[in-house]
């Protein structure tokens, strides 16, 4: 029973569960506003929303996945886009990455060298 406790209590389950569920409900945002973007490029080309789902050139069904590929497309821009470049300059402006400097092993290899070069010949 302990171990259950343990396992329910530490954490990283409660922040899966959230992140599960936020994610979720961020999907739906994304799709809605994936439909709006199609909706628009319609208006654009004079009232059809792109739907290759009918093409066949050479009767080879390429059609669905042209249109399930520009879906992802316009999914993956807006993620990229309204998710990923505000959260990574986010996150530098409120944390900043540390300058970087000489790594630990370097140092430790520079010490070495110059107790080496400071010792007395023989």
């Amino acid at each position: 029973m302990t171990g259950f406790k343990n396992f329910i209590l530490r954490g990283n389950l409660i922040d899966l569960a959230v992140a599960f569920i936020i994610g979720g409900a961020f999907a739906t945002v994304v799709t809605s506003f994936t439909e709006m973007l199609l909706s628009a490029i319609a208006k654009v080309l004079g009232g059809k929303e792109p739907d290759f789902n009918d093409w066949t050139p050479g009767d080879i069904a390429v059609g669905s996945f042209l249109t399930a590929l520009v879906a992802f497309l316009i999914l993956a821009a807006v993620v990229y886009f309204f998710v990923v470049t505000p959260y990574v300059a986010a996150k530098e402006r409120f944390f900043p990455s540390p300058d970087p400097g000489t790594p630990e092993d370097v140092k430790l290899l520079q010490e070495i060298r110059d107790l080496l070069a400071s010792r007395p010949p023989g």
